[in-house]
């Protein structure tokens, strides 16, 4: 028996709860926006007009963290949960992955605003309103990260190399944001689809390489997810996010090595016990 085929059997999350796990984030966050379009106005009276800050919206937004906790807990039990968590402490990872997430991100923003003609940083209004988006951005979309590169990239690496699943999450992370576009008041209403499905799938192929080099490491996804949203980086739509479509691209170019081979990617959702935080490969 293969180490590959030892550390499957003793993970607690076995491969077939990723068909529950998108029953339930697409479940929950496009029942949530059906309410919106059937029941508008009870919705509006009840809980105020749709905006990213609606008690709705956020629920919606959380909806693939509280899938994925969810199943681990259905799975490994608490302290399963706890394991699982203790990814959020893993953050060793390569120099160069670190300034791709402090300068890169940032500078695809600004390229983009410069093409479009528009300032480099986004206004300020005042350093407490600030630090408030900077603050409420922090627990709205990075919480996401539990279950699409907490649970289902890791799921998919056991079958395939991490560019196909970097893809594949991509491509569904991209589509579970659709209904978001119809909403009017949602950050996604004022852009358009297309450029902002392909750059979340180049997106994905980037934060696939970097979680892998950093042993699984949900710190980091949560880092680069909230580096995506930081309310400090101008809007440079749809340039920015075809930017960020071929950076993926190069990405997978300059590491076409440990991204076509699966013995790079990290397959346990749950660290054993015995392993001491360290995650396997392959």
């Amino acid at each position: 028996m293969t180490q590959v085929t030892r550390l499957h059997l003793s993970e607690p999350v076995p491969e077939r709860a990723l068909w529950p796990f998108l029953a339930l984030a697409f479940g929950l966050a496009w029942g949530i926006f059906a309410l919106f379009a059937l029941f508008p106005g009870p919705i509006t009276r009840a809980l105020g007009a749709p905006s990213a800050a609606h008690p709705l919206f956020i629920l919606a937004v959380w909806a693939p963290a509280i899938a994925a906790l969810g199943l681990v807990w259905r799975h490994a039990g608490g302290r399963g949960v706890g394991r699982f968590l203790s990814r959020l402490l893993l953050w060793r990872m390569p120099g160069v992955w670190w300034a791709v997430l402090i300068l890169g991100v940032p500078a695809v923003y600004m390229a983009g605003a410069a093409a479009m003609g528009r300032p480099l940083l986004a206004p300020v209004d005042s350093p407490g309103a600030f630090l408030a988006a900077a603050a409420f951005m922090a627990i709205l979309g990075p919480v996401e990260e539990l279950g699409w590169r907490g649970l289902m990239l890791p799921l998919l690496q056991r079958r395939m190399a991490p560019v196909w699943a970097g893809l594949v999450v991509g491509v569904v992370w991209g589509l579970w944001h659709l209904p978001a576009f119809f909403l009017g008041g949602t950050p996604q209403s004022g852009w358009d689809f297309t450029p902002f499905f392909a750059g979340a799938v180049g997106a994905s192929l980037i934060v696939t390489a970097m979680v892998n080099a950093a042993r699984g490491s949900l710190l980091v996804a949560v880092l680069f997810h909230y580096t995506l949203n930081f309310p400090l980086w101008p809007d440079g739509q749809p340039w920015d996010m075809w930017l960020f479509a071929g950076a993926g691209v190069l990405v997978v170019a300059l590491r076409r090595r440990t991204m076509f081979s699966r013995a790079a990617g990290v397959t346990e959702v749950v660290p054993s016990a015995s392993s001491g935080g360290k995650y396997s490969r392959g």
